[in-house]
């Protein structure tokens, strides 16, 4: 699959967010010390972001949440896809971990995603709310695997069939993979923060993700954030692992 024209000419920044995938508390503080220390490295002076998903959230609960992110902005991928009413109250219900960045998936529909929209602008005062991310398709289907589903479309039809619906109903971005950035530029502009998973620095194996991108090629195409799990928090030495990223990215 192309992954669509590249920004040659971008100026945006695009930011590391580290994925601290464990059910281990101080695991999640090790990994995250170890990205904050990258960060203070001269050549780049930027802190990053850090994710954290339902495998944490669920084994440790969210003041655990909220003690692993400490001051640095969190990512908080708990992919939220219910009925609106349900939805818009688990928001409400995550303003005490004051997340920088949360997610719903897109597929869950307009109706979903406006209830989603209106609870983060009624829980979060304004100033503190975050962006209101919508999943368009895993990073973890292909073609074959999207078909079993029943969606027919191909994998870039339904990723930007996903992103207008949900821009459209409130969406401030989008997560989606490194192969369909260029394609919903075009559709929807420079405006929606795209956060792209599936990185994976040259000589990386892919693991599960099927649509891969190292982080330079992401920035070219147009991500605002790229999410990097394994290849930090498995190296020998994360820190090094985590600076060597941030350093393409400023490149």
């Amino acid at each position: 699959m192309p992954a669509g024209p590249a920004h040659s000419a971008r100026t945006r920044p695009t930011r590391l967010i580290v994925s601290l995938d464990t059910k281990d508390r101080a695991q999640a503080i090790a990994w995250r010390d170890a990205a904050v220390n990258a960060s203070k490295r001269p050549e780049i002076m930027r802190p990053p972001m850090v994710k954290l998903g339902l495998e944490f959230t669920y084994a440790q609960g969210l003041e655990a949440v909220s003690e692993v992110a400490g001051d640095l902005p969190l990512f908080l991928d708990l992919k939220l896809h219910d009925i609106p009413n349900t939805v818009a109250s688990a928001i409400g219900s995550l303003a005490r971990v004051r997340p920088a960045m949360l997610t719903i998936h897109a597929s869950g529909g307009r109706a979903m995603i406006a209830a989603a929209r209106r609870a983060v602008d009624d829980a979060f005062p304004e100033g503190a709310r975050p962006l209101l991310l919508a999943v368009t398709v895993l990073t973890s289907l292909d073609a074959e695997a999207l078909h079993e589903t029943g969606v027919e479309s191909s994998v870039a039809d339904q990723v930007v069939r996903l992103g207008r619906l949900a821009v459209s109903a409130g969406a401030d971005g989008l997560v989606c993979s490194p192969h369909e950035i260029g394609l919903l530029r075009a559709a929807l502009g420079e405006e929606p923060v795209l956060v792209v998973p599936g990185i994976r620095p040259a000589g990386s194996a892919a693991g599960d993700q099927k649509r891969i991108m190292t982080p330079a090629q992401a920035h070219a195409a147009g991500a605002d954030y790229i999410v990097v799990g394994r290849p930090i928090t498995r190296a020998p030495d994360p820190a090094a692992a985590a600076a060597a990223i941030m350093a393409e990215l400023l490149a």
